[in-house]
C-alpha cells in the first residue's frame, strides 16, 4: 500500500483516501471543484479581466494603497498570484453560466416570476383564535391600526415593526402565506387563518412584480448553475460510493 498522507502517528494510503473523503463528508466539494473545473476549460480571461476583477476587490474592500493590499493578502495567507487565480477561476465560471444559459433565461425567469415578485405586507401572529377574530373585527371596522394592535398583541418578531414585513420574494414565505398574498389586492385584509402554529392575520400592503434587470439575471443564473452542479455532483456521487461498495465485497 502506497502512503500518501501522514498526520501525526497516522499513515493514510491510497486505498484509505476515498472511504476518508467519504465518510467525511469532504467527497461532495471535491466532486463539485473538479466538474467546476472540467467545465471551465474552454473559457479564459484576459490580462486586463484579471487585472480588472483584482482592482475591483481592492476598491469593495476599501484597500486603496498598496501596503494596504499586501497587508490584506498576507491576513489571507495568499500571494498576488493566487489572488488573480482565483478570482480568474471565478470570471471563467460566470462566462461558463451565460454560455450555457443566458439563451434561457427569459423562459425561466417567466417560469419562476411568480415566486420572484416582491411583496410588503401586514402581519399579525397570536396563539388564540379567539384574540385573532377579535383583532380582525377592530382592523375591518378601522378602531385601531394595524400597526397598534401588532406592536400590542403580536408574538413574533414583526411586533417591533408594527407588523411591517418586506420587501421579501414570495419564495422565501410560508407556501400558504406565499399563496394568499399572490392572490390579494393591496389593501386586502385576509380573515385569521392557520399558519403553522400560528393563526394570522394578513394585509397585503404592496406587491412588486420582478423583472428581468441585471442581479436578476445574475440571481437566475446562479440558480441554473446551482442545479446543474448539484446533478452533477449527485451522478459521480453515486458512482464513487457503488465502486466503493464493489471494492469492499
Amino acid at each position: 500500500m502506497t502512503a500518501v498522507l501522514h498526520v501525526g502517528n497516522q499513515t493514510i494510503t491510497a486505498e484509505e483516501v476515498l472511504p476518508l473523503l467519504t465518510n467525511y463528508q469532504i467527497m461532495p466539494q471535491l466532486l463539485r471543484e473538479i466538474v467546476i473545473e472540467q467545465a471551465i476549460i474552454p473559457f479564459t480571461c484576459t490580462d486586463e479581466e484579471k487585472a480588472s476583477a483584482c482592482q475591483q476587490l481592492y476598491q469593495k474592500k476599501h484597500l486603496h494603497l498598496e501596503t494596504e493590499q499586501q497587508a490584506w493578502l498576507e491576513r489571507n495567507g495568499m500571494t498576488p498570484e493566487q489572488l488573480e487565480a482565483l478570482l480568474a477561476r471565478r470570471l471563467r465560471i460566470e462566462k461558463f453560466k451565460q454560455a450555457t444559459w443566458e439563451c434561457k433565461l427569459e423562459s425561466y425567469f417567466l417560469h419562476r416570476k411568480r415566486q420572484l415578485d416582491q411583496v410588503i405586507f401586514s402581519l399579525l401572529r397570536t396563539t388564540d383564535m379567539g384574540i385573532a377574530q377579535e383583532l380582525y373585527f377592530r382592523l375591518q371596522e378601522k378602531e385601531q391600526s394595524f400597526a397598534d394592535l401588532a406592536q400590542e398583541y403580536s408574538q413574533g418578531p414583526e411586533a417591533q415593526t408594527g407588523g411591517f414585513v418586506g420587501p421579501v420574494e414570495l419564495n422565501t414565505l410560508h407556501p400558504a402565506l406565499a399563496q394568499m398574498l399572490s392572490a390579494s389586492q393591496p389593501g386586502q385584509l385576509w380573515f385569521p387563518f392557520a399558519l403553522g402554529e400560528w393563526v394570522a392575520i394578513v394585509r397585503l400592503e404592496k406587491l412588486i412584480p420582478a423583472q428581468l434587470d441585471e442581479p436578476m439575471r445574475q440571481q437566475l443564473l446562479g440558480e441554473l448553475f446551482e442545479a446543474w452542479i448539484q446533478k452533477q455532483v449527485s451522478q459521480h456521487l453515486a458512482k464513487v460510493i457503488q465502486k466503493d461498495r464493489v471494492q469492499n465485497c
